[in-house]
């Protein structure tokens, strides 16, 4: 985009029932700083730069089933987060609220549900 110089800010925007909840539990899970909080919305911003996560209040929100079914809200988008420690980093993931789904795509990564149910990825670099 042309009109982007450096320095400027880029993020996604999370549809979620409990904003601040679901920041809260990103913010610990990544250990990034809460940078603003209002009702119906809070963000995270990355302490490495100008990368920030948004996480908007929705009315009637429907959480993504995964894996995809027909009929049911699909996961339309989903964060990967690389780890060293496959074990480890699910254990924590789960121990702030998160969950781990039944059906696992690979060896070296899992499938987890953030606590208002969109799926997410924790990958090991495998060699």
């Amino acid at each position: 985009m042309r009109s982007r110089s450096n320095g400027m800010w880029w993020g996604t925007a999370i549809e979620a029932p409990d904003p601040g909840a679901l920041a809260r539990f990103y913010s610990q899970l990544l250990d990034w700083p809460s940078g603003h909080e209002e009702p119906g919305t809070a963000i995270l911003a990355a302490p490495e730069g100008s990368i920030y996560l948004v996480f908007q209040q929705a009315t009637g929100y429907q959480p993504p089933v995964w894996p995809p079914a027909d009929g049911q809200q699909r996961p339309m988008m989903h964060f990967d987060f690389q780890v060293g420690d496959l074990d480890s980093a699910v254990a924590e993931a789960v121990a702030l609220g998160g969950s781990l789904a039944e059906e696992q795509p690979q060896a070296n990564v899992r499938v987890l549900f953030d606590p208002a149910g969109h799926p997410f990825c924790l990958c090991r670099e495998d060699g």
